[in-house]
């Protein structure tokens, strides 16, 4: 069974810094891609970051300079750095794992709030 656990969110505020994790099982996970989306509050969910499973990092315009995804494939577990947080990064924040950028093994989401 596959299993995508992200913890990690909760409440913050504005400036401060946020580590989110994805913890997975029941897959190969050194072969598997991963992206990071965000689903703001009445907003369509984006894609934020994306690891490879060769390590090559991708970014959202709206988070580059501020999102570092990472990778330990040892723990199965993928990271996303979040510095200077802002409001608007507000959502709940999925990860996901695939081959070629088709995500197809979900997490259950973490809220993740930015207060001003």
């Amino acid at each position: 069974q596959v299993q995508l656990v992200e913890p990690g969110g909760g409440l913050v505020q504005a400036g401060e810094s946020l580590r989110l994790s994805c913890a997975a099982s029941g897959i190969i996970f050194r072969t598997k891609d991963i992206g990071w989306y965000r689903q703001a509050p009445g907003k369509q969910r984006e894609l934020v970051a994306t690891i490879t499973s060769g390590g090559s990092t991708n970014y959202a315009d709206s988070v580059k300079g501020r999102f570092t995804i990472s990778r330990d494939n040892a723990k199965n577990t993928v990271y996303v750095q979040i510095n200077s947080l802002k409001v608007e990064d507000t959502g709940v924040y999925y990860c996901a794992a695939g081959v070629g950028g088709r995500y197809v093994y979900w997490g259950q989401g973490t809220q993740v709030t930015v207060s001003s």
